[in-house]
């Protein structure tokens, strides 16, 4: 071999040592960029998520979805059923955050849809037969007027605004 041939030797094995190097170090350079991404990224479906059910939180609220869902000319029965059922499928179209909020989030989004619920069927269970649904809509807002806290609306609101002011801090 002559010194020409070991100098080209030489070379090529420095040359693919640096190329090794350098492949190394891009694709861990580009790997901490996608580390990096991936928190913002999740923070913002985050966010998003607890958005949709701080939305979903007042839609179930009690006041608001009697504000929304009309109660003209049904029997308390129908109108009850109408209510609960609002109920559900706005839950329902949300169940998809649960990915993206603490268990204690979701959670407190479940005990608000199941105690709705409950009370529209404990309020609808004190009426007569022949009650209205504008009755059951006046024996709902009674409840919350003499009771305020009696609906968790604001509570899980709260918790919701709490978790998702922790995420942005740590953003």
């Amino acid at each position: 071999m002559d010194n020409s041939s070991i100098i080209i030797l030489a070379i090529a094995i420095i040359a693919g040592v640096l190329g090794i190097y350098l492949f190394a170090y891009f694709r861990e350079i580009r790997g901490v960029k996608k580390e990096q991404k991936k928190p913002v990224y999740d923070a913002t479906l985050q966010l998003q998520a607890y958005e949709r059910l701080t939305i979903l939180a007042e839609r179930i609220s009690l006041k608001n979805l009697i504000s929304r869902v009309s109660s003209a000319n049904m029997q308390a029965a129908v109108y009850h059923s109408l209510l609960v059922e609002s109920i559900k499928q706005e839950y329902e179209y949300n169940l998809s955050q649960q990915l993206y909020v603490s268990a204690q989030a979701w959670q407190a989004v479940t005990n608000l849809k199941e105690q709705n619920i409950f009370i529209l069927h404990q309020l609808a269970n004190t009426l007569p037969d022949s009650a209205t649904g504008m009755d059951l809509g006046k024996r709902i807002l009674e409840l919350l007027d003499a009771d305020p806290k009696a609906s968790l609306h604001n509570i899980v609101l709260e918790a919701l605004r709490y978790e998702a002011r922790q995420l942005m801090s740590g953003v």
